[in-house]
């Protein structure tokens, strides 16, 4: 699966990602606060550039790159240990960049490496 152009993706942000993505990492962080939404809290932060931006993962964009993935265990130790409260503290700094037109790039690179901070998810390759 290809990228979407970059001009479909800047208009995806404009008009939804803008206010999409604060929405989703809310309802993830909410769903990460009981044990039984923590899968789907994890899923809803690995998903945040693609609602961001229409950034496809890795994964669908070259199904071989999912092979280089962290295992599940080391993931679930990090995220347990440390990527809950920095993931926390990540978005909302990057959330404050948003609000500004000179952070708004910072908030674009940050947002894009969330699943990174919160579970050592690569999203890109």
């Amino acid at each position: 699966m290809k990228q979407r152009s970059f001009l479909v993706r800047a208009i995806w942000f404009l008009f939804v990602g803008w206010w999409a993505t604060p929405a989703v990492v809310n309802l993830a962080w909410f769903l990460n606060l009981t044990i039984i939404g923590i899968p789907l809290g994890i899923k809803l932060i690995n998903l945040v550039p693609t609602v961001l931006t229409l950034k496809e993962p890795r994964s669908l964009a070259n199904p071989e790159a999912a092979f280089g993935q962290r295992s599940l265990l080391v993931r679930g130790v990090y995220f347990v240990f440390v990527g809950w409260w920095l993931s926390w503290i990540w978005a909302n700094v990057a959330a404050f960049f948003a609000v500004t037109i000179i952070g708004l790039p910072v908030a674009l690179w940050m947002f894009n490496r969330l699943p990174v901070v919160t579970s050592l998810y690569r999203f890109d390759g």
